[in-house]
C-alpha cells in the first residue's frame, strides 16, 4: 500500500537532506559564529545547491554579525539514511542532537562525543552500529542519553555521568556488553534506566540504586549479576530485571520500597518469600516466577490491595495455598503453577474474577471451586492427580458424592441377570449387523476426497450430523461437532445446504475446497477431508475448541452460543493482541507468500475461530478468490454486513479493542464510520476502548491498535497498509505483560480538517499519538 505524503514537501526534501531542521534564523542580535562553524554552515548551505531562501547566508569577516543560530539539530521520523556527518563534530555551540526515528547507519562520530556543550544526545531506532567512543561525552554535562533500538556494541561510555546531570539512560534493545559506568554509582540527577535486551553483565553500581529522583529501571534480558539492596530510592516504581543472573534473597527491607511493578522473574533468587513483600499498597504487577525460591507463601497478605496480576511460578514452593488471596480486590491473573504446593484450593478462590489462572504441575487434591468448572478454565489444574471436579466438563475426573453401599445379591438372582443379559446381547449383535449392512450400502454412495491422513471412516461422521450435534447454522449449510473414535478426537463438518444446491453455494464450495487444500499455515483452518453425494456436500475441518472468536468478544451472543459457565469470561487484552497477531498472520500468509495470492473477501470475528489455546484460526472460505484470473470462483457481493468496504481486518481489530459489534457503531452507522467519527471529534481515544479490559498499563497498546483499525477501515484502498505491515506493527505492540517498554506504534496518519496528525514524544521516551 503507499504512504501518504507529509503535509510540507519541503520539509520532508531538506530532512532527507539532513539539514533544513539543523538550523532556524533568528533576526535578534547576538554572537556571530566561529569561523569554523560558519565554515560548516556554509558547507550544508552548498550541499543543499545554494536554495534561494539561504541567499543571505554569504561568508563573514566581521566579529559581529545580525545572524545567530540555535544550538539544535532536530530531523526525526523522516526515513533519512546514510551516516551521521563528522562535520557536527565543529558545532560547538550544539546543546541538543535529535535524529531518532531515522535509518541513519554507521558508527557515531568520536567528534560529537568531544562537543563540550552537548545536553541532550537522542538517536533511537535507527541502523547505528559500532562501538561508542570511550570518551563520548566527557567534557559536556549530559542530561539526556537516547540510544534505543539500534545495532551498538562495546560498552556504554565511562563518562556518562561524569559532571552529575545525567538524567535519562535509554540503551534498550542493542548488543551493548560489559558492565554498567561507575559513574552512575554517584549520579543523584538520574530518573530512568532503560538497558534491557542487550549483553550487560556485571555487578550494578551500588549508589544507583539510591538515586533520590530514580523512577524506572529496565534491565531485563541481560546477564547482570547482583544481589538486591535493603534499601532503593522512594521514587522508584518500576523494577524489572527479569532474565538476569541476580541471586540471594528477597530483602526483608522491601516493605520500604513504592513500587507498583517487580519483575524479577528467571533470575536465581533463593530462600522464602518474605512477609514484608506483601505490604506494598501500590504494587500493581509481582512476577518472580523461575527462581529456587522456597518454603511456605505468605500466610497473610498485609496490603496487596492494588495488585493485579501474581506469579510465582516456576519455583519449589511448598505448603498450601492461602485463602487470602481471595481477598484481593483487583486480582485477574494468577500463576502458582510447576511448584510443590498442597492441600485444597480455598473456596473463596472462586470468587475472583480472574483472566488467567494456572495452578497446574503441582501436589493439590480436593474439589475445585465451581466457579472454575469451565472450559475457560480447562488447562488450569493440569498434572494435579489428587483434583477432581463435579461437572464431567472439566478436564479431572469425578468426585465421588457417596461411597457405594455393598450388596449381597442370591445366586438366583444373578443367574437371572446373566440370562437376560444374553439374550440382551444376541439381539444387540443381530441389530448391528443389519446396521453395518445397511451402512455400507448407504456409504458406498458417498465420494471422499482425503487431503490427509486420516483417523475416521465416513459412516463415523455421517452418523454424527444430529441435532445434538449441530453447533452453527449460515447462509450455506450448518457447522455439527462430531467425535470419530474413542480416543476424544473431535471434527468440525460444514453441511452445505441440500435441499437445492445453487450455482452460488456451489462456486462457494468450490471456492473453499480449491483455497484450503492448497495451502497449510498454523493460523488458516485445516480442511481434513471433503464427502460429496449427489447435491449434498461435506467439508470436515479440524475442531476449534473455543469456537469463534464474536462469541467471545460480544455479550448478547454469549449466553446463546456457549455454556452459561463460560459466558461470563471476558477475554483479558493480552489474549485479544495474541489473537490478532494469529489472524493477521494467516492473512499475511495469504497475501504475501501464497502463489497465486489468496483473498479472503469475507474476513470477520465469526469466521476467526480459537483453538483450545486461543490460537486463531482463519476460516469460511466460501467468498475467497484466488488471483489468477479475473472473476474466477467469485460471487457477486463480498462481505457481510458492518465488514462490506471498509478493511475487513480492520473492523476486527476496532472490535476487538472496543468490545462492539462490526454493526454496533451507533444508531446510523457502523463501527468502523463510528470509530472515524470519535477521532475526527477530538474524543479521548481512551472513552471507545472496551471497558472490561481497559487496564492502564495496556491503555497504550491498545489506543495503538484502535488507530491501526481505523487506519485500515480508510475509505481508499490504497491508503490502507498492506497486511505484512498491519502484521509488524502489531508484533511490535505484542509484548507479553505490562513489564517490558517498546517504542508503540505511532498510529497511521489519521486525517482532521486535512491536517496530519502531530506526533510527539512522550516522557518515557516513546512516541504517542494527539488525534
Amino acid at each position: 500500500m503507499t504512504k501518504r505524503t507529509p503535509t510540507s514537501s519541503l520539509h520532508t526534501h531538506l530532512c532527507f537532506l539532513l539539514f533544513l531542521p539543523l538550523l532556524l534564523i533568528s533576526h535578534a542580535n547576538s554572537q556571530s559564529l566561529q569561523d569554523q562553524e560558519q565554515a560548516v554552515l556554509l558547507k550544508l548551505k552548498s550541499y543543499l545547491q545554494s536554495p534561494p531562501f539561504l541567499s543571505h547566508w554569504i561568508p563573514s569577516t566581521s566579529n559581529t554579525s545580525h545572524c545567530s543560530w540555535r544550538p539544535e539539530i532536530t530531523c526525526t521520523n523522516n526515513s533519512v539514511t546514510g551516516s551521521i556527518p563528522e562535520d557536527y563534530g565543529n558545532l560547538t555551540k550544539l546543546t541538543e542532537l535529535a535524529l531518532f526515528l531515522n535509518g541513519f547507519s554507521g558508527a557515531v562520530p568520536a567528534s560529537i562525543g568531544r562537543l563540550p556543550n552537548l545536553k541532550q544526545f537522542r538517536v533511537f531506532i535507527n541502523n547505528l552500529s559500532g562501538t561508542l567512543p570511550p570518551d563520548f561525552v566527557r567534557y559536556s554535562e549530559l542530561e539526556g542519553f537516547q540510544v534505543s533500538g539500534n545495532r551498538l556494541t562495546g560498552k556504554l561510555p565511562d563518562h556518562l555521568c561524569n559532571w552529575g546531570k545525567l538524567s535519562t539512560l535509554v540503551a534498550y534493545e542493542n548488543n551493548l556488553t560489559g558492565e554498567l559506568p561507575s559513574s552512575l554509582g554517584n549520579c543523584t540527577s538520574l530518573t530512568e534506566v532503560k538497558v534491557y535486551d542487550n549483553g550487560l553483565s556485571g555487578n550494578i553500581p551500588s549508589g544507583m540504586w539510591t538515586a533520590p529522583n530514580l523512577g524506572k529501571v529496565l534491565m531485563s534480558n541481560n546477564s547482570l549479576t547482583c544481589e538486591l539492596p535493603e534499601k532503593i530510592s522512594r521514587s522508584l516504581t518500576r523494577l524489572e530485571i527479569r532474565g538476569n543472573r541476580f541471586s540471594g534473597n528477597i530483602p526483608t527491607g522491601v516493605s520500604s520500597w513504592n513500587l507498583e511493578v517487580f519483575d524479577a522473574g528467571n533470575n536465581l533468587f533463593n530462600g522464602t518469600i518474605p512477609q514484608e513483600l506483601t505490604a506494598l499498597p501500590g504494587l500493581m504487577f509481582l512476577s518472580l516466577d523461575q527462581n529456587q525460591l522456597t518454603g511456605f507463601l505468605p500466610s497473610e497478605i498485609i496490603s496487596w490491595k492494588s495488585l493485579n496480576t501474581l506469579n510465582f511460578s516456576r519455583n519449589q514452593l511448598s505448603g498450601p495455598i492461602p485463602a487470602g488471596l481471595s481477598l484481593l480486590p483487583v486480582l485477574t491473573a494468577l500463576d502458582l503453577s510447576e511448584n510443590q504446593l498442597s492441600g485444597k484450593i480455598p473456596a473463596q478462590l472462586g470468587h475472583l474474577k480472574l483472566n488467567s489462572f494456572n495452578l497446574s504441575s503441582n501436589h493439590l487434591s480436593g474439589k475445585i471451586p465451581i466457579e472454575f468448572e469451565n472450559p475457560a478454565y480447562d488447562v488450569s489444574f493440569l498434572d494435579n492427580h489428587g483434583l477432581c471436579a463435579i461437572s464431567p466438563s472439566a478436564k479431572l475426573s469425578i468426585c465421588n458424592s457417596q461411597p457405594r453401599k455393598s450388596r449381597k445379591i442370591s445366586s438366583a438372582y444373578l443367574a437371572l441377570i446373566l440370562t437376560f443379559g444374553i439374550l440382551l446381547s444376541l439381539l444387540a449383535l443381530s441389530l448391528s449387523f443389519f446396521m453395518v449392512r445397511k451402512r455400507k450400502r448407504s456409504d458406498s454412495d458417498w465420494k471422499l476426497t482425503a487431503f490427509q491422513r486420516l483417523n475416521f471412516r465416513v459412516s463415523k461422521i455421517l452418523s454424527g450430523l444430529t441435532e445434538s450435534n449441530m453447533i452453527g447454522s449460515g447462509g450455506s449449510g450448518k457447522v455439527y461437532r462430531v467425535p470419530v473414535n474413542c480416543t476424544g478426537d473431535v471434527v468440525a463438518v460444514k453441511k452445505i445446504w441440500k435441499e437445492k444446491l445453487e450455482e452460488k453455494l456451489e462456486k462457494e464450495f468450490l471456492a473453499e475446497v480449491k483455497i484450503l487444500s492448497s495451502i497449510r499455515h498454523a493460523n488458516i483452518v485445516k480442511l481434513m477431508c471433503c464427502i460429496s453425494k449427489d447435491n449434498s456436500k461435506l467439508l470436515v475441518y479440524e475442531y476449534s475448541e473455543n469456537r469463534s472468536l464474536d462469541q467471545w468478544l460480544h455479550k448478547r451472543k454469549r449466553p446463546s452460543n456457549l455454556s452459561r459457565s463460560v459466558h461470563h469470561v471476558v477475554l483479558d487484552w493480552p489474549k485479544r493482541l495474541h489473537i490478532a497477531v494469529g489472524a493477521a498472520q494467516g492473512l499475511c500468509y495469504m497475501h504475501h507468500d501464497c502463489v497465486p495470492p489468496v483473498v479472503h473477501r469475507d474476513v470477520k470475528s465469526s469466521n476467526i475461530l480459537l483453538d483450545s489455546d486461543f490460537n486463531a484460526k482463519i476460516a469460511d472460505f466460501g467468498l475467497a478468490k484466488m488471483l489468477v484470473k479475473q472473476g474466477e470462483l467469485a460471487t457477486i457481493v463480498a462481505g457481510s454486513i458492518g465488514y462490506i468496504a471498509p478493511g475487513n481486518f480492520g473492523v476486527v481489530l476496532l472490535e476487538l479493542t472496543t468490545g462492539r459489534e462490526a454493526n454496533d457503531g451507533d444508531e446510523h452507522t457502523a463501527l468502523a464510520e463510528w470509530a472515524w467519527r470519535h477521532v475526527q471529534e477530538d474524543n479521548p481515544l481512551a472513552d471507545a476502548l472496551d471497558k472490561d479490559i481497559k487496564e492502564t498499563w495496556y491503555l497504550d497498546e491498545m489506543c495503538s491498535v484502535f488507530r491501526l483499525g481505523i487506519y485500515c477501515t480508510e475509505k481508499l484502498p490504497s491508503a490502507r497498509p498492506s497486511m505484512k505491515e498491519v502484521l509488524q506493527i502489531l508484533l511490535r505492540c505484542g509484548h507479553p505483560g505490562v513489564h517490558r517498554e517498546k517504542t508503540d506504534y505511532v498510529g497511521a496518519p489519521l486525517l482532521k480538517n486535512s491536517k496530519r496528525e502531530q506526533i510527539l514524544e512522550d516522557g518515557d521516551g516513546r512516541l504517542a499519538t494527539n488525534v
